[in-house]
């Protein structure tokens, strides 16, 4: 090719290649287009199974592989990575959610869960599930709401939580799905499922050692309880900010009950601040309790009798002075209104009633309203239109409570329940937002020498103050007691590992 350029620019004739030479040329130039070719076609083959294995990964194979997002909430902002609403905003397109990548792992089986208890209760258990189906690499099947407790709520878990942000803030983590595949869903409903109760208080190693292997060798396992199932403490760091980013993140209410929540909020702080009271003087704790200091002998009868209907209430003699001396019971309206007064709350303070019916209706709450005459419920803040699609749903009336619970100013429960106990955690988890935390059992022995005349209303106020200086939500560590997981501090009303 030299010699042909130098024959045209200076006329000088070319000597011919040989034969041999332009063969082999020819040869290297057929190479390279095969080579060519052979490389386009394994670039589209490739790219062809990227795609299909990518269609084939949203329906039943593994996520994307990603490490866990640092759980610092000191900004108190959730991090990108749990489903923050971020949403990016181009002209003539709708907003959209950016999600979380999928995480990659072995789906080692399926977990179905079976929440007992009332919404809180539930609310926690559902956090416990989701850490434990993620550390066994399982998906875990959208969890069923408890309808056979006393409140008999027929609210499915799409009723009450925003289904689709629950499963999608959470696929970085593991995989939830509404409903098992076509062929487990058969084998299930034809009732071929192992289904039990995981030993309480477990920790993670349990479910490694005792579960899995049933997994693996089901595909699908279902709890049958869930109240409880995990241990407080000694747990993997991240799985302890795992059930915190459930608990703070992915559980949202639905629309509906946001919406409303933060109408009765909204109405509420135009008239100044408030205090919610979770005065838990409900029937049901009552019974279940076995707490009658104050009732008659009618309604002494009918909360014994109902205590021994339920099967689920393993104890049924219960000694009610001996509860209550020992702080083991809530306390009365009466007991309310006189502690309230002597930490020097505001007469004039608005005092929002989050609780079903009270025991014994207006005429039990007559000294407590007389004393804080600003008592108020969602009943009466709300249009009986705006609550009609909550009537007989009594967890979705139980959100509405959370939700203006953890915005009030200072939020005081009369008991230690779950509510109570999830809310302060919350709370703490919003800033250490103040949360009165009665001293039941200080209390009813001050409330009996005050009423006996036995102690002056300004050494009883004052004793009452100096009780609760510091029980308040400050931050503190969580009480661990081994061997009684019972007894110590409940992870929910103090996540410290998040804080």
């Amino acid at each position: 090719m030299m010699g042909i350029e130098a024959a045209r620019r200076g006329g000088a004739a070319a000597k011919p290649m040989p034969a041999a030479a332009v063969g082999a040329a020819a040869a290297a130039s057929r190479a390279r287009v095969r080579m060519w070719i052979l490389r386009a076609a394994t670039s589209v083959l490739l790219w062809t199974c990227v795609v299909q294995l990518t269609a084939l990964g949203e329906t039943w194979g593994p996520r994307v592989l990603k490490g866990r997002p640092p759980c610092d909430h000191r900004d108190r902002s959730p991090p990108a990575t749990e489903a923050k609403e971020a949403v990016e905003v181009s002209s003539g397109h709708r907003p959209r959610r950016v999600l979380p990548p999928k995480r990659v792992y072995k789906n080692n089986g399926y977990l179905m869960v079976s929440c007992n208890g009332g919404l809180n209760q539930m609310r926690a258990a559902i956090c416990d599930m989701v850490a434990i189906a993620r550390y066994m690499n399982v998906t875990l099947i959208v969890p069923e709401l408890d309808k056979t407790s006393f409140w008999a709520d027929p609210s499915e878990f799409h009723d009450i939580f925003d289904v689709d942000h629950f499963i999608t803030s959470l696929r970085d983590e593991v995989r939830i799905l509404k409903e098992l595949p076509p062929r487990l869903k058969r084998r299930v409903e034809q009732g071929r499922i192992y289904s039990m109760a995981p030993t309480s208080w477990s920790d993670i190693s349990y479910y490694h050692r005792r579960i899995l292997p049933l997994i693996r060798k089901h595909k699908v396992v279902h709890f049958n309880r869930t109240d409880a199932r995990l241990a407080n403490d000694g747990q993997p760091l991240q799985l302890q900010r795992l059930r915190c980013r459930v608990n703070f993140s992915a559980l949202k209410f639905t629309p509906q009950i946001e919406e409303l929540g933060g109408k009765v909020v909204k109405l509420l702080r135009e008239n100044g601040p408030f205090l919610v009271l979770h005065l838990r003087y409900e029937m049901d704790m009552l019974a279940f309790s076995g707490c009658t200091h104050g009732c008659n002998n009618d309604e002494v009868e009918e909360l014994t009798r109902m205590r021994y209907n339920y099967d689920q209430w393993k104890v049924k003699k219960i000694d009610s002075e001996m509860q209550r001396i020992e702080g083991l019971c809530p306390l009365t309206p009466e007991e309310t209104a006189l502690t309230l007064k002597a930490l020097d709350i505001d007469r004039k303070m608005q005092i929002y009633i989050a609780a079903g019916e009270i025991y014994g209706g207006e005429e039990r709450m007559a000294t407590l309203a007389r004393t804080y005459p600003k008592l108020v419920k969602k009943e009466t803040i709300l249009e009986s239109s705006d609550l009609k699609a909550f009537h007989n749903h009594s967890s979705q009336m139980a959100a509405l409570d959370y939700l203006v619970s953890l915005e009030s100013d200072v939020f005081v429960p009369t008991y230690n329940g779950n509510m109570a106990k999830v809310v302060e955690g919350h709370r703490r988890f919003l800033g250490f937002k103040k949360t009165l935390l009665l001293d039941r059992r200080l209390l009813v022995e001050l409330i009996d020498q005050f009423s006996n005349g036995n102690l002056s209303w300004e050494d009883f106020s004052s004793a009452v103050k100096e009780a609760h200086a510091f029980r308040v939500g400050n931050p503190t560590r969580r009480l661990v007691i081994p061997d009684r997981p019972k007894e110590e501090e409940y992870f929910y009303a103090n996540p410290q590992e998040c804080l």
